[in-house]
């Protein structure tokens, strides 16, 4: 251990001190001992540092910083070396902000597109996740800041996030949810890994020592600093001993006083203790010296933001990242004689970011309305068209008819509100709301001539594309986006973005439809490899748009593809008459049919720039990932000898050159029996049976649902008070219920989605570990006494823990 000598010098009590939170965002220090605090803040796509009223949810502002695009966003670049440069940026401002631990970026994997957090993360494939969080990170760390990866590992869904056990064969763990961490922890190499809520196959994620400690920390060599989410510490004792160093936020030293009992049992060695003391040492003291050295030079120590450079820099990431998905008749880029009527009201407000936990306060922020001067555009007016937030407006919507009959072309400003996209809630359904489709098509009858612009974190249903001529999807864009977009739309910036993910015709076509969310106890992933791309392509289903596709103002063609073993070489021209950026795909897939797998894979891809008439040759090299697969049966990574078609393309359907290579396989024996998982091998893995899942799993699958004879303890949610034993556990769950219902019918769908995000799927051991010692564990005894039919009995202990824990911080003050 580094920090022998030091740790030797602490007690105890001093050691248990440190794993966990001082407050909401710090560590604890020791200042005898000369260890400083560490400050954590939010910033996956900007610093969401809180001088103040701290809180988890983003309802609170915070210190300004520049608000890039999102992750979902910037993954259509599929451009690593701009996710690095973010990094850069998002590293500089986080230093000159005293933050010693950015908790970001986010790569979980897109398994639904309703998942309500899809905006934070990268896409459906692992590889393409992967290879961008790794820049990410490698920016974020040249300030001397910890990038920290999360969410450790399997949280695909945000309602009962904190409690739900996600179900999954191992196979597909490794494959699908865990390779783009792999790729990220061991090619970024960050300091600090951020374990998810959740339970994986019935072990919460930061007690489960498979995930922990043989893939984590042996198989991966990762050597930094685990943190909870903030209040994702279940077994605080069974964390530490997998390896869990940091829990925030603060328990007012009552996770620390079960560490220093577990120890004095013999229940925890602690030696154990002793190496999680010496990983958070080291993060503490190099993230410490980082920011000193930042510092220096710099009057007292503070920096001064790069507002303008870092705002163009911004805009420079959303031009990359914008898609363009419809051009039809060439309606774009805008001509500069034509008379154009803006409608929408995103083109006032913004739509820019998502909500949340991420929420950035910008350092300033462009609006359309008021930069279309500036373009050439020449706008006859404007109108709103719409409510932002749903509610139907007859007269808006007449007023916005009426500009469109006076307009060569209408440019529509349409997209998902704040309160639809958040952390903590998943999405109803991938549609529009109903004012904006009929919005769309009232001015489809007066002015066909439409080109939408779309602002969203997640893919969305379509079934009105037809009315439109031109489509721009620029995501979350950031506070640049708006003039990002103008420029796209005028012909000043080539689009080059593409697809991170699919966009399928319908909800029901998403494979793991019929299994998301996991309502009560469990949520299986029956579907296995088979979502995004992966199962659209082999099960044949069709879809609006695929993976990997996106439209240019030029066209490129391919040519001359020629593969060894150690990688792809061929020839793409700029065959169109303006500059622009094309993005090559390489995909693999296996000719043998013993092993079921998609029908193609992304294994590789390269953003080139080319002018107009240009050609250059790329060469996409294989890596270690390029043929593997992962073995149940020899429970480590093997390559299948095999015949292998090696395709390059333009998106996962528009595969422009194609050859076979041989390759030698490591000899393992076969995993499976195909007559057994005929839904796997067929691909058509959107209804699997229970028994076929279970043969896939090798054990029979947990029961999904509660069971309702029980009494409710500390991991039962707040919901199920909906059938607990006390009459005043029900009467509170009606209650809640109602006033959500009655939020959401007056209009304040914030509120009621608050009370979604922070009381109904929160487990009861959550009120003790995000209220920063308000509320203790003894306390939450006497709340669940009373849930469970013992009102008065309960309401006694509950007074009574409450005035010890009063009398407890009373006597800590006076001896401070």
């Amino acid at each position: 251990m580094k920090y022998r000598d030091l740790i030797n010098k602490m007690t105890l009590e001093e050691k248990a001190s440190l794993m966990s939170g001082k407050d909401f965002w710090q560590t604890q220090n020791i200042e005898r001992l000369g260890i400083p605090s560490m400050f954590l803040a939010d910033g996956p796509h900007g610093i969401r540092k809180q001088a103040e009223a701290a809180d988890h949810l983003g309802l609170n502002p915070s210190i300004p910083a520049t608000c890039f695009p999102t992750a979902a966003t910037v993954a259509n670049s599929w451009n690593v070396e701009l996710g690095e440069q973010i990094g850069h940026h998002l590293g500089q401002e986080a230093a000159a902000q005293k933050v010693h631990v950015l908790l970001g970026p986010g790569i979980n994997m897109k398994r639904d597109p309703l998942c309500g957090r899809n905006f934070e993360y990268f896409s459906e494939d692992p590889y393409l996740a992967g290879k961008m969080a790794a820049g990410y990170i490698r920016g974020i760390q040249e300030h001397g800041v910890s990038a920290c990866v999360k969410h450790f590992a399997v949280n695909n869904q945000e309602e009962r996030r904190m409690s739900i056990d996600t179900i999954v064969d191992e196979r597909t763990l490794r494959e699908m949810y865990l390779t783009a961490f792999e790729i990220a922890i061991t090619e970024g190499k960050p300091q600090t890994v951020m374990s998810s809520y959740n339970k994986l196959n019935g072990t919460y994620t930061n007690e489960n020592l498979h995930l922990m400690q043989d893939i984590l920390r042996k198989e991966w060599e990762f050597d930094g600093v685990v943190v909870t989410d903030w209040g994702g510490s279940n077994d605080r004792i069974a964390g530490l001993i997998a390896g869990n160093e940091l829990e925030m936020p603060t328990t007012a030293g009552e996770t620390n006083a079960e560490i220093v009992q577990a120890v004095k049992s013999g229940k925890l060695d602690e030696e154990v203790l002793n190496q999680c003391v010496d990983r958070l040492l080291q993060l503490v003291f190099t993230t410490e010296k980082a920011l000193a050295d930042n510092g220096k030079g710099k009057g007292k120590g503070k920096t001064e933001l790069p507002i303008e450079q870092h705002h163009s820099a911004a805009q420079v990431a959303a031009e990359e990242s914008i898609v363009l998905l419809k051009n039809e008749g060439g309606i774009l880029p805008l001509p500069s004689a034509r008379k154009v009527a803006v409608i929408g009201d995103f083109a006032k407000e913004a739509r820019y970011q998502g909500a949340g936990s991420s929420v950035v306060n910008p350092t300033k922020l462009d609006q359309t309305l008021q930069l279309l001067e500036h373009f050439g555009i020449d706008s006859i007016g404007y109108e709103p068209g719409f409510e932002r937030y749903g509610k139907r407006n007859r007269s808006k919507l007449s007023r916005a008819c009426a500009l469109a009959k006076q307009a060569d072309i209408v440019l529509l400003y349409i997209g998902l509100d704040e309160v639809t996209e958040a952390e903590g809630l998943d999405r109803p359904s991938m549609r529009l709301p109903d004012n904006q489709v009929a919005l769309l098509a009232a001015l489809h009858e007066v002015n066909p001539n439409i080109v939408a612009v779309l602002s969203c974190g997640a893919a969305i249903e379509m079934p009105w594309i037809h009315q439109v001529k031109g489509l721009i999807h620029g995501y979350l864009s950031g506070q640049a986006g708006a003039k990002a977009i103008l420029r796209v739309l005028t012909g000043q910036v080539n689009p080059s973005g593409k697809l991170a993910e699919t966009y399928p015709l319908r909800y029901e076509d998403t494979p793991a439809a019929s299994h998301f969310p996991g309502k009560e106890v469990s949520v299986e992933y029956r579907e296995s490899l088979f979502f995004g791309y992966r199962y659209y392509d082999k099960a044949r289903v069709d879809v609006l748009y695929p993976f990997g596709y996106g439209l240019s103002y030029t066209s490129f063609a391919y040519s001359g593809l020629s593969v060894d073993s150690t990688g792809a070489m061929f020839t793409i021209t700029n065959s169109g008459s303006m500059d622009g950026m094309e993005i090559a795909q390489l995909y693999v897939g296996c000719a043998s049919d013993n092993i079921f797998r998609p029908n193609k894979e992304l294994k590789g891809f390269k953003k080139l720039f080319l002018r107009a008439g240009e050609s250059k040759e790329v060469y996409i090299p294989f890596d270690d990932k390029a043929f593997r697969y992962f073995n149940i049966k020899t429970n480590r990574w093997e390559v299948e000898e095999a015949d292998y078609a090696i395709m390059v393309g333009a998106s996962s359907m528009d595969i422009r050159l194609e050859a076979n290579l041989h390759v030698n396989g490591s000899g393992a024996l076969l995993p499976y029996e195909p007559a057994k998982l005929p839904s796997y091998y067929s691909g058509k893995a959107s209804n699997v049976p229970q028994a076929e899942f279970e043969h896939l799993l090798g054990y029979p699958a947990p029961n999904a649902t509660w069971d309702r004879t029980q009494p409710l303890g500390y991991n039962d949610t707040i919901a199920q008070c909906q059938y607990a034993k006390g009459w005043f556990a029900r009467f509170a769950f009606h209650a809640m219920t109602f006033a959500h219902w009655f939020l959401q019918k007056i209009g304040k769908r914030s509120t009621a989605n608050l009370i979604m995000m922070s009381v109904y799927h929160m487990p009861f051991r959550g009120i003790a570990r995000m209220t920063g010692g308000i509320v203790n564990m003894p306390m939450l005894d006497g709340m669940l006494m009373i849930v469970n039919g013992s009102f008065f009995k309960g309401l006694r202990h509950l007074l009574r823990e409450r005035k010890k824990l009063m009398q407890t911080a009373s006597l800590d003050k006076e001896i401070t």
